[in-house]
């Protein structure tokens, strides 16, 4: 087994490197962007390599990846499974494998205290390919802070050369990837499969917010097509009002614009969520039986957000935009989950959709956005 040297040439997805005591944290949002971010729940999503993958050419029968992972926990609900580190070769998922060791960090939802225990680095080994050249994925658990500490094959490593269009998206937790079985079976995994892109997921759990430093750095940031989900977050937040709300997404695609003129942008209003539908956040977690759920607790009133103005405030700014726009679109949230769907696939906490929902929900954004007017070929 030889190491072999974790590169920027050898990862997909992240947009920055942090060296740490370890070997490398990858990041979500450059450094520009965490120096101007105090929020806690950002800064943790945003180091979860959701849609983070290694991806290199090799004839390699098998690789060894150390890493130093950090398992989140809730106090009082049942331990989350570990992290799954999912293979692809030639494109194809040909296993899923986790890794020992790590970090545990508990988080107390009642009064936001964490404890951390720190753990040893740990292993994933991937044995039994077959040696002739291919093309390997190893995507990072979605939801694990993961720092690479070290890389080993029996045969030499090459960068693997695509010349598929990027296509970055940000979004939410359900964009992160939520309660999605695996890192490259979250929806916007499945749906850069069915779309043949390479992704960038800016999804980050709890935080799309409209922060100008998220749009610089969307801005800032080689892609040929664009996506943006909007609205779940600042309603469940109860973070602002309509008066703020509409110069707000303003804002944030003049900031994109600034850097992509004419790059194809498509705006996601929310899927359906019943809790939220017509009744204004904060939304906040509880235990019942030992299950987590989610219930929106705000009162409705004049300007309060909800799911039903955000998505008529969106088509009418994306309506409105595109006139002067012809690569804006829209996309209604509930095309890709709607009230058929909740009957048969209920979202199990109330706000987030399961593994199968994920799957259904990039089936769905494959077949209507990547067909679409927005996903047609641009010089």
């Amino acid at each position: 087994m030889v190491t072999i040297p974790i590169t920027a040439e050898l990862l997909r997805g992240a947009l920055d490197l942090e060296p740490t005591a370890h070997g490398l944290l990858p990041h979500r949002l450059p450094a520009r962007a965490r120096a101007q971010n105090t929020d806690g729940q950002l800064a943790m999503a945003e180091s979860q390599p959701s849609g983070v993958r290694l991806v290199f050419r090799t004839a390699a029968t098998e690789i060894e990846l150390d890493v130093l992972r950090t398992k989140l926990a809730w106090e009082g609900t049942p331990p989350r499974p570990d992290g799954v580190y999912d293979l692809l070769v030639n494109g194809r998922l040909a296993a899923q494998v986790s890794a020992s060791g790590g970090n545990l960090l508990t988080l107390d939802m009642a009064t936001g205290a964490a404890e951390l225990i720190p753990g040893p680095v740990g292993t994933v080994h991937i044995t039994g390919l077959s040696p002739e050249p291919k093309d390997l994925e190893i995507w990072l658990p979605h939801r694990e802070r993961t720092e690479l500490v070290a890389l080993r094959a029996n045969a030499p490593v090459q960068p693997s050369v695509s010349s598929r269009r990027t296509w970055l998206h940000h979004g939410s937790s359900i964009s992160h990837g939520s309660d999605a079985a695996s890192p490259s079976t979250t929806w916007p995994g499945v749906a850069a499969a069915h779309g043949r892109v390479e992704l960038i997921n800016l999804g980050f759990s709890g935080s799309a917010l409209l922060d100008p430093f998220v749009a610089r750095t969307i801005r800032d940031t080689p892609a040929e097509l664009i996506s943006l989900k909007l609205g779940i977050n600042l309603v469940n937040h109860d973070l602002m009002r309509l008066r703020a709300f509409g110069p707000a997404v303003h804002g944030f695609l003049d900031t994109i614009r600034e850097g992509h003129p004419d790059t194809p942008l498509l705006v996601v209003s929310p899927i359906l969520c019943p809790i939220h539908e017509h009744t204004p956040g904060p939304c906040l977690p509880e235990l019942i039986s030992g299950e987590l759920k989610f219930r929106a607790t705000g009162e409705p009133g004049p300007g309060k957000l909800t799911l039903t103005t955000v998505r008529e405030e969106l088509a009418r700014i994306t309506t409105e935009r595109a006139a002067q726009d012809p690569n804006l679109h829209y996309l209604d949230g509930r095309e890709l989950y709607g009230e058929a769907d909740l009957a048969e696939l209920p979202l199990p906490d109330d706000l987030h959709p399961d593994a199968a929902t994920h799957q259904r929900i990039g089936d769905r954004f494959g077949t209507l956005a990547f067909a679409s007017a927005w996903a047609a070929h641009h010089p």
